[in-house]
């Protein structure tokens, strides 16, 4: 018991909630573009702009040979964060192409949902959105009402990564921002959750439950953070009244926010110390 008490003391100084400077553990494992532009790999400005060797002879670009035309400009591509995103998701979620409630994020579930679009209307299939893409499917669909865009209930889960089917597992994804508590496979509940942001990201990769908190205030930033279970040093996922009150509007210094209290405290009371967490996209 008192070895217990030490080691909590001795995280209690990180216990803040997210990376407070420029520390390696929130980039130990990149996302695959949490920032609002797409990945350099499959970046949309790799699709509209010539390459260094096209740009590096003025003589190319005027011979006759080089008339191919530029790929349509990409309005959205995977890793674009924002809320026309929100609005392509509910507009293909309207025609069932996309089977979950709207993130904002534009990652490979929705980079398919698009190419399943395309395809069907023989439009070009690279799972990004040009105008072409745009203006076909704002056409074949109506302006998402509120509710559409941000659902009260909670969000659809995603497919679990394969280190959750095995023993105890708060299991989270970054796709669909959602929390499954998991036993050998099977989903015991459910949560919405919020994440860090850009500059405070919430760390990815297989994890362990440190220690517990019923009640904990913030060392760093001083706010309540109720029914804290951390994972990662500072990072714990754990009740935000902010969450509940502004929904995706904020985000987190790192953690995982959960903004159902009661659904939450019942989690608290089964998870154990050493129960495994794993936060993916």
């Amino acid at each position: 018991m008192g070895r217990a008490l030490v080691a909590a003391v001795a995280v209690a100084v990180a216990a803040g909630c997210g990376p407070q400077k420029a520390e390696g553990a929130g980039t130990a494992t990149p996302s695959a573009g949490r920032s609002g532009t797409a990945a350099p790999s499959a970046s949309a400005s790799q699709d509209d702009k010539p390459g260094p060797s096209a740009s590096a002879d003025p003589s190319e670009s005027a011979s006759p040979s080089a008339s191919t035309s530029p790929a349509p400009k990409a309005l959205m591509a995977e890793g674009t964060e924002n809320e026309q995103v929100r609005e392509l998701q509910a507009r293909l979620k309207q025609l069932d192409y996309f089977k979950r409630s709207p993130t904002g994020f534009y990652g490979s579930i929705t980079s398919t949902a698009v190419r399943g679009f395309q395809e069907k209307r023989s439009l070009p299939a690279t799972g990004s959105v040009d105008q072409a893409t745009w203006d076909k499917l704002v056409a074949m669909t109506r302006k998402p009402t509120a509710n559409e865009l941000r659902p009260p209930t909670t969000n659809e889960l995603d497919t679990p990564d394969p280190r959750c089917m095995t023993g105890r597992v708060m299991c989270i994804s970054k796709e669909s921002r959602t929390l499954a508590w998991m036993i050998d496979g099977k989903v015991q509940m459910a949560f919405d959750v919020r994440f860090g942001s850009e500059n405070t990201p919430t760390r990815e990769g297989q994890f362990n439950v440190e220690w517990k908190a019923r009640e904990w205030t913030s060392t760093l930033y001083h706010t309540p953070m109720p029914y804290a279970m951390f994972f990662s040093r500072g990072q714990a996922v754990h009740y935000s009244a902010d969450f509940a009150a502004r929904g995706y509007a904020g985000a987190s210094h790192g953690c995982v926010n959960v903004r159902d209290k009661a659904k939450l405290s019942s989690l608290f009371d089964q998870v154990k110390v050493g129960d495994k967490v794993v936060v993916y996209w």
